[in-house]
């Protein structure tokens, strides 16, 4: 199927040229046909030889431009209409110049009336304004037939497999059926039993019909009519999509080029697909403006567009997205920067991002894959320097700490996520444990090293003295110098403030020997020449290690293991 729109001048006689093609009246609207004025959308269709074309009338008068463009905005192709009666007129302007905005590029134009004025003139000023445009008589049907030929022969072939954005153009409710929504598909496939997202919520494909006819599965280009299942007609409307799910990212601020611009003002409304939303505007430089809109809408990068002052009936720019997450502009210069980068027409993709965020915003997936994740390699080369940079910065400045914590290593890098930190160390000789970040084979600092020798000297001679808390105190050995040393294998933690050699266990199990099984608490306390302070976490500690079993009674005997 094609899809056509129809434009110009309002009573130059756009519909009665689609109902002398298709046999249909696109006024639906009891209001249109008593006045003999489109005031919304209209739809028709007909088969030319072996295709399929469906029409889509909009209205010609100022005072329905915004519904002209919803029907306008998702449709590459149009069919201008300029009656020879009275020629190129301000609507005629208003439409070509919309037309030129969105980027419309498949056009032909009919000239309509040409059995009532001598058409001479208005080919003329059609070729003023549209140079090069195919133009053919209304009175030679024939003729207007064979160019929509040829006009849908230069349409660009529809991806079937692409991810589907429906713009809602009307959405209404059938008795017994529900909620049903129409528009023109321009890519993918819909599919009865579909899964669609709709503002945040999932909602199902029940029904699908194209011109008139019940489908159990519909592919770009195509005019449909989806009966949705989970979601109340008022909950959908006009400029609203339904779509792929997790295939689009909502965004309420783009950075966009500027086609064709008149003068800017900071209140504008952006006209996209078959919405119509608000916007304030903040030029950057002449050729491109960051959007920040009053609702989200579904964007991607290509995706065209207009800014139309409603208050002055006037086109101001045509659109085109080049980034639908922009960066912030607080730093003094970044304005002035992203200007230039923004006047190139390019915006290269985010340097780290999920394949998933990638595919919506419309870049390809190039780079490294770091899991679910695409990184820029120079980006993430840089980011291992910086982890080793940032690691050696905190380790001199918390000389005794268990490691930089992972959060923390993670914001100075300002990775996205913590889950990219592990894949980021690799390769860098740093270490992960406990969730923080070190280097292997850290030395502890010289005045701690200098207390915990004495430790280990006094310990030498009584293995199972630990020393009181006075006397670590007097070392300058608090809490995290004594976890540094036993980090670095120095000393052994039996409990909390309880510190013995790093062969103690050896040195206890080789004393216990002598001694005749089952033992008590008090015997090996005298086999150690020690206080009860450190015989009981100590003997614990050898439970756990497997050398010593408790018994029920409270004794113990040498684990066989």
């Amino acid at each position: 199927m094609f899809v056509v729109t129809t434009a110009g001048h309002v009573d130059h006689g756009k519909s009665t040229l689609v109902h002398r093609l298709t046999g249909m009246w696109p006024d639906r609207l009891a209001e249109e046909q008593r006045r003999g004025l489109t005031i919304d959308l209209g739809f028709a269709w007909t088969t030319l030889e072996d295709r399929q074309i469906a029409f889509v009338d909009v209205p010609g008068h100022e005072r329905f431009v915004g519904n002209m463009l919803a029907g306008v905005g998702p449709v590459p192709a149009t069919m201008f209409v300029v009656a020879a009666t009275e020629g190129w007129m301000p609507q005629s302007e208003e439409h070509y110049a919309a037309l030129q905005a969105l980027g419309v590029r498949h056009t032909m134009v009919v000239i309509s009336k040409a059995d009532l004025a001598d058409p001479g003139r208005t080919i003329a000023q059609v070729r003023e304004h549209i140079p090069g445009v195919p133009v053919v008589l209304g009175t030679d049907m024939a003729a207007v037939r064979r160019e929509l030929m040829r006009l849908t022969d230069r349409l660009p072939a529809p991806d079937p497999d692409a991810d589907v954005r429906l713009w809602v153009d009307r959405a209404f409710t059938v008795r017994g059926a529900g909620t049903v929504v129409t528009g023109t598909l321009t890519a993918g496939t819909l599919r009865v039993g579909d899964d669609l997202e709709h503002d945040g919520r999932r909602v199902t494909v029940r029904g699908l019909q194209s011109l008139g006819d019940d489908h159990t599965e519909v592919s770009a280009v195509a005019r449909v009519a989806v009966n949705l299942r989970g979601v109340d007609r008022q909950a959908i409307g006009r400029g609203d999509t339904v779509r792929t799910p997790g295939a689009w990212l909502d965004t309420s601020e783009v950075d966009v080029a500027l086609r064709r611009a008149d003068t800017l003002h900071e209140q504008l409304v952006l006209h996209v697909g078959a919405a119509a939303v608000p916007v304030r505007v903040r030029p950057l430089g002449d050729a491109a403006a960051r959007l920040r809109l009053s609702r989200p809408l579904p964007l991607r990068l290509g995706d065209t567009g207009l800014l139309r002052d409603p208050g002055e009936h006037r086109i101001a720019a045509g659109v085109e997205v080049l980034d639908v997450r922009p960066p912030a502009l607080r730093r003094r210069g970044a304005a002035r920067a992203r200007a230039a980068q923004l006047a190139t027409g390019r915006v290269p993709p985010p340097v780290c991002a999920r394949v998933t965020e990638l595919r919506a915003m419309g870049f390809g997936v190039d780079g490294t894959r770091v899991g679910e994740w695409v990184v820029d390699p120079a980006w993430w080369d840089a980011r291992r320097d910086a982890a080793r940079h940032a690691v050696q910065h905190w380790s001199a400045d918390h000389d005794v700490a268990a490691g930089m914590p992972m959060e923390t290593l993670r914001q100075q890098l300002e990775l996205p996520a913590v889950e990219l930190v592990a894949p980021l160390l690799d390769g860098t000789g740093l270490q992960l444990a406990g969730g923080r970040v070190r280097r292997p084979g850290e030395q502890l600092p010289e005045r701690v090293d200098a207390a915990v020798r004495q430790i280990e000297a006094r310990l030498a001679d009584e293995p199972f003295r630990a020393p009181e808390a006075d006397e670590l105190s007097a070392l300058g050995l608090g809490a995290k110098e004594l976890a540094a040393a036993v980090r670095a294998g120095r000393l052994v933690k039996i409990a909390d403030g309880v510190v013995l050699g790093r062969d103690v266990h050896d040195r206890a199990a080789a004393a216990l020997a002598g001694l005749a099984p089952p033992f008590t608490v008090a015997e090996a306390k005298r086999a150690w020449d020690t206080t009860r302070r450190v015989a009981v976490p100590l003997l614990e500690s050898l439970d756990a290690k497997r050398v010593t079993r408790r018994n029920a009674d409270g004794t113990r005997v040498l684990d066989a293991h």
